[in-house]
């Protein structure tokens, strides 16, 4: 008798036992509380220090000196914080699942360096100042340096290696393009000091309500991907078993991250780590459904940026340290710290 030996295709993650799924949401309401609380740190200490009452005062009744403190340099500030870390998260993931690799970022793949680069550019030989400006340069730029990471990958036959590779490459030249105009154009220098870096401390309104759209555009298609990324996961031949459209996936998803990131550094500059850790750690919590990574990965994103914005303004008072070297310095050690706790995925 012949017996049919082949893999038989799995099937979309069957759904969690009640218990586990009333412990992700717990854990999911959890993290909601971790984020409020870091909002409500990031309104209340900065490199000012201000009692809760004077914090109180100047964020509902004052439009003096303590309002223009809390609102003008804290309050947007944390909601850019809020939105920026969010977007960062659910690139991370989202980029994690394309390829297979839990490694892949949106830093490791050139995305940042893309996009502040155009940033850079437009701002030195095409003199752009407005924000909406530097938002179109920037998906530009992480556009079109997705595209070619995901050409020299391999394209469809692109395996985690490959890719990390090739953006490693090209960040690399990008960043030298970003030192060789700091040398040039000395005037520059203050300018671009806050792209190659990243900080939230330029945040006003005008630079939430025009990055919004961008960043909620970007949410709602990554979540949406959520279902067919998780097909992707399994693999190429698997995913096509079960009904998945490859190449739209992966479109979408090279879409969501270039959007989310595009606005991210257009608005606050590359910031690394964020997308990297926070949703490599959130699979230990949730395992590998992106319908709770994505979830996950968009409210703990911003209690980590938030938090290392908050230690910035602390460790250097009266001065401030840019969020973006925060991470720089807590995300490495913390990074290797889950590799060696869990076991990474095979590359």
């Amino acid at each position: 008798m012949l017996v049919d030996s082949s893999p038989v295709p799995r099937a979309e993650a069957a759904p969690a036992p009640p218990t586990r799924r009333a412990a992700r949401a717990l854990g999911l309401l959890l993290s909601v509380v971790m984020l409020v609380l870091a909002a409500l740190a990031s309104i209340a200490v900065g490199a000012k220090a201000l009692s809760p009452d004077q914090v109180w005062h100047g964020l509902f009744h004052d439009t003096g000196t303590y309002g223009d403190v809390v609102v003008d340099e804290r309050l947007w500030r944390t909601v850019l914080g809020l939105l920026a870390g969010a977007a960062l998260g659910l690139a991370g993931s989202v980029l994690q699942a394309l390829t297979r690799n839990p490694l892949a970022d949106p830093g490791l793949l050139g995305i940042n360096a893309g996009a502040s680069a155009a940033v850079v550019t437009a701002i030195t030989y095409f003199g752009v100042t407005s924000l909406t400006g530097y938002v179109w340069f920037a998906f530009l730029g992480a556009a079109a340096v997705g595209a070619l990471v995901w050409f020299l990958g391999g394209s469809r036959g692109a395996t985690p290696v490959r890719l990390a590779l090739a953006g490693t490459a090209i960040s690399a030249a990008l960043y030298g393009y970003l030192q060789a105009v700091m040398i040039i154009d000395d005037s520059a220098l203050g300018r671009m000091r806050f792209w190659t870096v990243g900080s939230l401390a330029s945040a006003t309104h005008s630079t939430v309500t025009q990055v919004l759209p961008f960043l909620a555009a970007g949410t709602l298609l990554a979540l949406a991907l959520a279902r067919p990324l998780n097909a992707v996961e399994m693999g190429d031949d698997t995913a096509r078993a079960l009904g998945a459209n490859l190449d739209r996936t992966r479109a979408l998803a090279m879409l969501a991250a270039t959007v989310l990131c595009g606005a991210a550094t257009a608005a606050c500059g590359p910031i690394m780590f964020v997308g990297l850790m926070v949703p490599h750690a959130v699979r230990s919590l949730t395992g590998p459904d992106l319908r709770w990574i994505l979830p996950y990965a968009a409210v703990l994103s911003p209690v980590l940026l938030l938090g290392a914005d908050v230690v910035g303004r602390i460790v250097a008072r009266p001065a401030e340290l840019q969020v973006g070297i925060v991470t720089a310095i807590l995300g490495g050690p913390v990074f290797i710290l889950l590799v060696r706790r869990r076991r990474t995925a095979q590359l």
